[in-house]
């Protein structure tokens, strides 16, 4: 897999230099040779057209622009850089974070404090298990539904979605 990394080019943002110094030395470490950093997601934005990242990582909470509002104008692109996958750090992890991100069309999560390893899992996740993206009236990103069952064998998922059978239909 190295040696398809070096082929990559990402984008790290991060307001702290450290966050950014530390996940750029993993990455280089994995053999990608083309990374770019930026301090906000402002100064990210601003260099996407010639950057063009394969990859972004982005923090969550920054001065300037935060990672939701750089995700917000990625997926709002009309280039085929809405595409690109979204790795968004956090040190805070809560449900309502996770889902605003979510909501807005992040890829993958990776919390603070991060480890080597966590950092290359979710960089194989979103090369080795991308997910297709939808497009809706209120959404555009990759689907937010991470498993398939097997013997799911219809058009509907939710179980408010379900045709009634028969004898409920009397019963009502």
């Amino acid at each position: 897999m190295a040696e398809g990394l070096a082929a990559l080019r990402l984008l790290v943002v991060d307001d702290n230099p450290q966050m950014r110094t530390i996940v750029g030395t993993v990455l280089k470490a994995a053999g990608i040779r083309d990374l770019h950093y930026a301090p906000n997601g402002r100064v990210a934005w601003h260099g996407l057209a010639e950057i063009k990242p394969d990859i972004c990582f982005v923090d969550y909470e920054m001065p300037v622009m935060n990672g939701l509002d750089f995700l917000s104008i990625v997926r709002g692109l009309n280039s085929p850089l809405r595409f690109m996958p979204v790795i968004m750090l956090t040190g805070h992890s809560d449900e309502l974070r996770l889902t605003a991100a979510r909501d807005r069309g992040v890829n993958e999560f990776l919390a603070k404090p991060v480890s080597a390893r966590t950092i290359l899992m979710r960089l194989h996740a979103v090369i080795m298990r991308p997910r297709p993206f939808v497009t809706s009236e209120s959404y555009f990103g990759p689907d937010r539904r991470r498993r398939t069952t097997p013997s799911f064998a219809g058009p509907f998922r939710r179980a408010e979605d379900r045709v009634p059978d028969r004898r409920e239909v009397f019963e009502l």
